[in-house]
This record gives structure tokens, sequence and C-alpha cells, in this order.
């Protein structure tokens, strides 16, 4: 199991954007995966629609 060190605040969002917390984020790493995949995706998104505001 990894060691994570995590705010309250940091549980909440964990719990908002996903629906699971910490302690089970680091028990699965089946669900660890599936989020991080998630995050990758959202970042990907994020960049492109960058690029798009900044060639209008």
């Amino acid at each position: 199991m990894i060691q994570t060190n995590y705010t309250g605040d940091m549980e909440k969002a964990m719990q908002q954007n996903h629906g699971i917390g910490y302690e089970e984020y680091n028990r699965s790493l089946e669900k660890r995966l599936e989020i991080e995949k998630a995050r990758e995706r959202d970042y990907k998104r994020s960049i492109k629609l960058a690029i798009e505001l900044k060639q209008r």
C-alpha cells in the first residue's frame, strides 16, 4: 500500500470528483488506475481547449 498524506480538503475533493476516499484509493490499484486515467483525459482536454482559445 502507498503511504499518502492528505488533508481534509483533499479527501473532500477526492470524494466529490471520484466518489471514493483516499483510503480506498490507496487500497485498490484498479480504482487508482481508473482515476489516474480519468485525470489524464481531463488534463489532455484542458490542454486542447487552451490551445484552441489561444488561436482565436
